[in-house]
């Protein structure tokens, strides 16, 4: 029984060091990142996976459509969005 055990412990140690340096780090980024995507409101400035820099104007649950600049808007899905920028920072750009 002990010699079963010792055979198998390298497997255990391996699979606990796996679980609190790669599994759970990315669980909870996870959620930080659905957390963020759910406090999205009208008006925010975000940035998306793309790129491209805008102002929310209108918020649904799948999608938001970003106002670029004064004469274009476009529609992006909302968890392209990578982050909310502070209020001011596509103007100061």
């Amino acid at each position: 029984m002990n010699e079963a055990l010792s055979g198998f412990l390298p497997f255990i140690i391996i699979f606990v060091l796996f679980y609190f340096m790669l599994i759970r780090p990315q669980m909870a980024q996870a959620k930080k990142v659905k957390a963020m995507l759910a406090a999205l409101k009208v008006g925010d400035e975000v940035s998306t996976s793309g790129g491209i820099l805008g102002k929310i104007t209108k918020l649904n649950d799948q999608f938001a459509i970003l106002e670029v600049n004064a004469n274009s808007q476009i529609k992006i899905q909302k968890q392209t969005v990578q982050a909310v920028l502070p209020k001011g920072t596509i103007k100061s750009i």
